[in-house]
C-alpha cells in the first residue's frame, strides 16, 4: 500500500461513491477502482463492500481508513521537516578542500560566516589524487578540487562551480641566478634540481611537460605535497618548484617567476552533487566561496 491509496481509501469513506472521490481528486473513476483493487491485495480482508448503489467501507475498511489519517498526517510533519531543513539558514554544511585551497579559502569563509545566523562550516583537509576528488563529493556538501586546464572535466556525476584559474609559476630562492629573469622558458630550467609532487597529483604532469619542451629529464630529487612544506624546501636550497600564484602566501625568501612554452595553469572548481544545493545554506556558502575567489584572485 502506499499514502495515495490510503487517501482513496480514507476519502470513499467520506464521499460514498467511486465517482465522487475520482472527481474530488481530479482523476478518473478507473484510475480510482484500480487504485483500491491494488491496496485489497495487500490486505487480507475485504475493505469495501456494496450498499445498493454505494461502494461503503467494511470495519477493516473504516480502521485502515482511519489509520490512513495518521499516516497523512505524519507524513505532513515530515515534510513540513524537510522544508524547514532545506530552508534553514543556519543549518550545518561541511567544506572539504585541498591544502593550498583550504589555506586561502577557509579564513575568508570563517571570517564570511563568524556572525550567528548563517550557516554553520565544518571544514577538512583532503589531499588526494585529482580522481579521488568527485567520490568526495558522498561525505562531504562541497569539495574543492583543483585539475590542470589540458585535463579531463570532471564526470556529470557532479556539479562543478568555477572558482580560480590559477597561473603555476616557477618558485626560486630570491637570490637564484634566474631570479634576474622576468619571465621563464623550460630550457632556463631543465638543468636545475625540481622539488615536485607525488606521482598523481596535477602538478606532476605540469612538470612532465617542461621536460618534454626542454627535451630532456628534469632532475627529481624531493616528491613533497604540501607547498608550504615545498616553500620551505625551496628557500633552503632544495631546487625550484611549481608553486600556486594566488592561493599560497608569498614567501620572504623566494620569489614567483612566470613560465613560458607549456600550459602552467590549473583549475580550482567546487564540486557538489546536484541535491546538495536544494539546501538554503550550502547556496549561501557556494556564493561566498565565489566571493572569496574574487578576493583571492590577484589583478591581472
Amino acid at each position: 500500500m502506499d499514502e495515495r491509496q490510503l487517501r482513496i481509501l480514507r476519502e470513499l469513506g467520506e464521499l460514498g461513491s467511486v465517482t465522487a472521490v475520482a472527481e474530488a481528486l481530479l482523476v478518473t473513476p478507473s484510475a480510482i477502482s484500480q487504485q483500491l483493487r491494488l491496496l485489497q491485495r495487500a490486505i487480507p480482508v475485504p475493505l469495501t463492500e456494496r450498499q445498493g448503489r454505494r461502494l461503503v467501507l467494511t470495519d477493516a475498511g473504516q480502521a485502515l481508513a482511519g489509520a490512513a489519517i495518521e499516516v497523512e498526517t505524519a507524513l505532513e510533519r515530515a515534510r513540513h521537516s524537510v522544508d524547514a531543513f532545506v530552508d534553514r539558514p543556519d543549518g550545518e554544511v561541511s567544506v572539504a578542500a585541498f591544502h593550498s585551497a583550504a589555506s586561502a579559502f577557509f579564513p575568508l569563509l570563517l571570517r564570511a560566516f563568524a556572525a550567528p545566523g548563517g550557516p554553520r562550516l565544518s571544514l577538512a583537509d583532503a589531499d588526494v589524487v585529482q580522481d579521488d576528488f568527485p567520490p568526495l563529493t558522498r561525505e562531504y556538501d562541497l569539495v574543492l578540487a583543483h585539475r590542470l586546464e589540458h585535463t579531463p572535466t570532471w564526470p556529470r556525476t557532479v556539479t562543478a562551480t568555477p572558482l580560480l584559474h590559477e597561473p603555476l609559476d616557477v618558485a626560486l630562492p630570491a637570490d637564484h641566478p634566474l631570479a634576474e629573469k622576468r619571465r621563464l622558458t623550460p630550457r632556463d630550467v631543465a638543468d636545475q634540481t625540481w622539488i615536485t609532487a607525488h606521482d598523481g597529483f596535477p602538478v606532476v604532469a605540469t612538470i612532465d611537460a617542461i621536460a618534454t619542451a626542454a627535451g630532456r629529464p628534469l632532475r627529481l630529487a624531493h616528491r613533497i605535497n604540501e607547498f608550504a612544506v615545498v616553500a620551505e624546501a625551496v628557500a633552503a636550497g632544495g631546487g625550484l618548484a611549481l608553486m600556486p600564484r594566488w592561493t599560497m602566501r608569498p614567501h620572504p625568501a623566494l620569489v614567483l617567476r612566470p613560465l613560458s612554452g607549456v600550459r602552467a595553469r590549473r583549475h580550482i572548481d567546487a564540486l557538489h552533487r546536484p541535491e546538495r544545493t536544494a539546501r538554503g545554506a550550502v547556496r549561501t556558502v557556494l556564493t561566498e566561496l565565489r566571493r572569496a575567489a574574487e578576493t583571492i584572485r590577484a589583478p591581472g
